[in-house]
This record gives structure tokens, C-alpha cells and sequence, in this order.
């Protein structure tokens, strides 16, 4: 959902230009707050697994 418009963004963007370093900066740290997101997901989702296995 988020991954796919962040990394297309990204591919489009020359490396050596002078807006590089800006969509870099902005994917990382885009990228870093959902990857967040999904392991407190994917935790969250084991505990409720777990309390209703017991």
C-alpha cells in the first residue's frame, strides 16, 4: 500500500541530482515509519493469536 508508490518515487529520481538527496530523505524516512507500522502490526497480531489460542 505504501511501499509501491515510495519505491516509484524513488526509481524516478536521478541519484546525482540536486533533488536526489531530498526524495532519498523523505523515503527513508516515510519507509522507516510505515516498516514501524507494520511490526507493531505483526506484533500485535501474534498476541491476539496467542490470547485466543488459550
Amino acid at each position: 500500500i505504501f511501499n509501491v508508490p515510495l519505491n516509484n518515487t524513488l526509481a524516478a529520481v536521478d541519484p546525482a541530482s540536486a533533488n536526489g538527496g531530498a526524495v532519498w530523505a523523505t523515503y527513508l524516512r516515510d519507509w522507516v515509519m510505515w516498516n514501524h507500522v507494520r511490526t507493531i502490526t505483526a506484533i500485535v497480531a501474534l498476541a491476539c493469536f496467542i490470547v485466543a489460542w488459550r
